[in-house]
């Protein structure tokens, strides 16, 4: 309709007026607006500049519809990938805290496995001690009773035959069980997994180091290299001890190697070094245009880098290996000469008597506390423990050489760690301060110019 009627009814004040006044006010209705809006099917460049939308050409009405509408126009421009996921943190670092729970998870297991194996030890030390002190005993009272004068009643021989066949038994299982334990080492054992949570502990706290000083900026290299370094030391301390468990008798000393080894060997590296010369004479071409970034280095501090591993390698390792070596023979000497005794002391408890004379009882009751001192002495004392602290601490003063190796062979100072920083961290690893790292490295200095050797070690921790 083209007018509206409204009708208002108005009284009057008074209340007892009657009248009432009536009016009718007509307004008119506005007309309908219709812009000017362009052909949808057709847009053309004039008028998508106009309208601020994107440009389409060509558009038919029945393949977009009757309306076309902007996502710019409505939403406002749309965010790229990147800074869509700015606020994110980089995949990198999610990984990298993955990876931390993980290591976490080794620690518990080999702490776990540490108690374990350290509880074997103790238990069957003293299990297996008891069970030959036993046997000993039996035939010593075996001997005492064949010794007694007079002919042996039946009750007497009755008494005889079982406390031989009982001191034979017990030393048979002292002997198996020796064997067993020898093989395996507990001592050992829960040396490794001391060693294990050390160094996972270690790589946890360089993990969260790492996170906390490069934050979003670590890459999948870092991934990578802390992936490496984990699979590493799953290699050196395995927990399973079938088919995975190191061999505790080697022919030779060898250090402990917990750090991922390059697969091609040094070969490779001298390869990558002849084809990436040409590229370093250039780069050393252009820099000597430029001002030059010592990073910390400078000749003085690499001759004393020189120098110091000379004499990590003439004395600390040399001495480590020796003795490494040295404890090695003993233990192999203890772990055969204890299931040895206790073999021959149940050899001789079943000959004692009449028919074995007195040398079936000497070997018996000798054979038995001979091998209760021997077990003592190598369970007791740990002696496979030792073994593997000297395999850690050659393995120790290793890495120690081949970072020190490493760093000197990097020709471009601006690729290596900082110098001083290397610098601490090597006089902290030796268990020195700086200035007494500068006067071992003076003593291998004049040492080497006289022809002589360093008095002292260059490690004060080991």
């Amino acid at each position: 309709m083209a007018s509206l009627a409204s009708t208002l009814s108005l009284s009057s004040c008074n209340p007892r007026s009657s009248k009432r006044i009536n009016a009718a006010i007509r307004f008119p209705w506005p007309q309908k607006l219709r812009p000017a809006v362009p052909n949808p099917t057709k847009i053309t460049l004039e008028t998508a500049d106009r309208l601020k939308t994107p440009v389409v050409t060509s558009v038919e009405a029945n393949d977009v519809g009757d309306e076309i509408v902007s996502n710019e126009a409505v939403h406002g421009p749309c965010k790229s990938s990147a800074s869509a996921y700015a606020d994110h943190p980089s995949f990198a670092r999610i990984q990298l805290h993955a990876l931390l729970a993980s290591i976490s998870d080794r620690i518990e297991m080999h702490n776990n496995m540490c108690e374990q194996r350290n509880n074997w030890n103790h238990l069957l030390l003293s299990s297996i001690n008891m069970i030959t002190l036993t046997a000993t005993t039996i035939s010593g009272l075996s001997v005492i009773i064949s010794a007694s004068g007079g002919p042996l009643t039946s009750s007497s021989s009755s008494a005889l035959l079982a406390m031989k066949l009982c001191s034979a038994l017990l030393f048979s299982a002292a002997t198996g069980m020796l064997l067993v334990v020898n093989k395996i080492q507990p001592s050992q054992l829960a040396e490794e997994q001391r060693n294990s949570v050390r160094l996972f502990k270690q790589l946890y706290s360089e993990v969260e180091s790492r996170l906390d000083v490069r934050g979003d900026s670590v890459t999948e290299a870092d991934v990578e290299e802390i992936v490496e370094k984990i699979l590493a030391l799953d290699k050196a301390y395995p927990l399973s001890l079938i088919g995975k468990m190191l061999e505790k008798f080697p022919g030779k000393f060898e250090p402990a190697i917990w750090w991922p080894m390059s697969s091609d060997g040094d070969d490779n590296q001298e390869k990558e070094r002849d084809s990436s010369c040409e590229e370093r004479e250039n780069i050393d071409d252009f820099l000597k245009n430029v001002e030059q970034i010592d990073n910390g280095w400078s000749e003085e501090l690499e001759v004393e880098m020189r120098a110091v591993l000379h004499v990590l390698k003439s004395k600390d390792s040399e001495d480590y290996m020796r003795l490494g070596n040295l404890v090695l023979k003993i233990n192999k000497a203890l772990a055969i000469s204890g299931p040895l005794l206790t073999g021959i002391a149940a050899f001789g408890s079943v000959f004692m008597g009449p028919t074995g004379g007195p040398w079936a009882a000497v070997a018996a009751v000798t054979g038995g506390a001979l091998a209760a001192v021997v077990n003592s002495f190598e369970h007791g004392y740990q002696v496979g423990m030792v073994v593997e602290m000297y395999r850690n601490c050659a393995g120790f003063f290793r890495l120690l050489e081949e970072s020190i190796e490493s760093t000197l062979v990097e020709r471009e100072v601006q690729r290596r760690e900082n110098g001083e920083m290397f610098r601490l961290k090597v006089a902290l690893k030796l268990g020195r301060s700086l200035s007494q790292l500068r006067d071992l490295a003076r003593k291998s200095t004049s040492s080497g110019d006289y022809g002589t050797d360093v008095d002292e070690f260059a490690s004060k921790l080991f």
